[in-house]
């Protein structure tokens, strides 16, 4: 690791690491106010009507008619994946393939840091980028759970393992993206294919969640691993944290493998 490239990086990606937790300070205010203001109202409402009782009971982990529920959606949420997935993903991205794409790369490698000491570098501030976001958005929903009165219905230990189970899940496709960016010359195909990833599982989780003949989707879904819901009501699943942390072993070993191996062309 090098001390020097952190702090820079750091420093680099400040901004962009502010823009992103504002983002997620006002999803985690809106979810628990949307369900102080109208959570037993839409959950009579839902319970009244069959067929929207099994849409939502079958759909992911995430409602708007329980506390939990409404905590869960706001990690699940299209719009948190995308403000975490900017770090998780386009970091990775642009340190290496973008850096490549440009042709300073080599400027970087020509100092006193290994290939295997800049991936290490990246990794840990890539690490810490997407478990303060995460926790940004944990602190922010409970803070506004107790503020709104509802504070007594969420055990604060379930909500640390969430944040431990989301930082994890984002772990994953930060290590996909280091995985992919080591053997990429280009930018975009080190952004797009994690985007294309996430977004297949993404969909895959959603139409087995309401198909029953495909449910089988929504099992090998990599969003089943994180259960939101589940963890805030029960804790989290040891199993479920393991299979994570072994998808991020083995994709670590790929980009450590790979990087000090492959050829760095020049620029086209």
């Amino acid at each position: 690791m090098n001390p020097a490239l952190l702090r820079h990086t750091f420093g680099a990606n400040a901004l962009r690491f502010a823009v992103i937790a504002a983002g997620l300070v006002l999803m985690g205010v809106i979810m628990p106010l949307m369900y102080a203001a109208f959570g037993e109202e839409m959950a009579a409402f839902i319970e009244s009507v069959p067929f929207f009782r099994q849409v939502a009971s079958s759909f992911g982990s995430g409602d708007l008619f329980s506390l939990a529920g409404t905590v869960a959606l706001a990690f699940e949420h299209p719009f948190t994946l995308l403000l975490v997935g900017i770090m998780a993903i386009a970091f990775p991205a642009l340190a290496i393939a973008g850096e490549r794409d440009k042709g300073t790369l080599e400027v970087t490698l020509s100092r006193p840091i290994s290939r295997r000491g800049l991936l290490a570098t990246l990794l840990l501030a890539g690490v810490v980028f997407v478990a303060g976001l995460v926790g940004v958005l944990a602190l922010t929903a409970g803070v506004t759970v107790v503020l709104v009165g509802f504070g007594d219905e969420i055990e604060l230990a379930n909500l640390a393992q969430l944040w431990l189970m989301a930082g994890l899940f984002f772990s994953v496709l930060l290590a996909l993206a280091f995985a992919i960016s080591v053997d990429s010359d280009r930018a975009g195909p080190a952004i797009g294919i994690p985007a294309v990833f996430i977004l297949l599982n993404y969909l895959a989780y959603a139409i087995g969640g309401i198909w029953p003949d495909v449910g089988v989707l929504e099992d090998w879904s990599l969003f089943n691993l994180l259960r939101a819901r589940e963890v805030l009501i029960d804790g989290a699943a040891l199993s479920d944290a393991l299979v994570m942390l072994g998808l991020i072993v083995l994709l670590l070993a790929i980009a450590f493998y790979r990087f000090p191996r492959r050829d760095l062309p020049a620029p086209a």
